[in-house]
C-alpha cells in the first residue's frame, strides 16, 4: 500500500445558503475548531455554480485531513425546502398530524422526487416518491392524489 492517501481527520457536515458562504457561524466556528482555512472554503463554495436562487440551503459534506487540507461534496437542497418551495409555503406546521399547513399533489410530489433522486436512498423513482410523501407528512401537508 502506498503512502499517498491522505489521513482523514473529520467530516463536517453543513447546509450553507448558495452564494453566501461566510466566516461567520455555522461555517466559522465549525471549520475554525478543525484548523481548516475558513476563507478557502468560502471562496471555492461561492465560485460553484448552483441551478437555485441565492440563498438556498445546499449540503455540504467537508472532509478535513491531517495536513489541515480539505475537500467537499455539496448535495441536492433539503427534501422540505424543495417542498415548501414547489408548493410555495412559508413554513410547515408546528403540529404535523393535528394541524394541516397546506395540501401537496402527487404531481408535485413526483417532481420533488425527480429533483432529489441523485441524493436519495432509493433504488427507483417510485420509492423515492413515498420518501418525499413521507417528508410532507411529517410537515403537515395533506397529501392528495389530483
Amino acid at each position: 500500500m502506498s503512502k499517498s492517501k491522505k489521513e482523514v481527520l473529520w467530516l463536517i457536515k453543513l447546509q450553507v445558503p448558495v452564494g453566501k458562504a461566510n466566516p461567520a457561524p455555522p461555517i466559522g466556528p465549525a471549520l475554525g475548531q478543525k484548523g481548516l482555512n475558513i476563507m478557502e472554503f468560502c471562496k471555492q463554495f461561492n465560485a460553484m455554480k448552483f441551478d437555485y436562487e441565492p440563498s438556498t440551503p445546499i449540503p455540504v459534506t467537508i472532509t478535513a485531513y491531517k495536513d489541515k487540507s480539505f475537500t467537499f461534496i455539496t448535495k441536492s437542497p433539503p427534501v422540505s425546502y424543495l417542498i415548501m418551495k414547489e408548493i410555495g409555503l412559508a413554513k410547515g406546521s408546528s403540529a404535523p398530524g393535528k394541524d394541516v399547513a397546506g395540501k401537496i399533489n402527487m404531481a408535485q410530489i413526483k417532481n420533488v422526487a425527480k429533483k432529489k433522486m441523485v441524493d436519495m436512498n432509493a433504488s427507483d423513482i417510485e420509492a423515492c416518491i413515498k420518501m418525499v410523501a413521507g417528508s410532507a407528512l411529517s410537515m403537515g401537508l395533506e397529501v392528495v392524489e389530483n
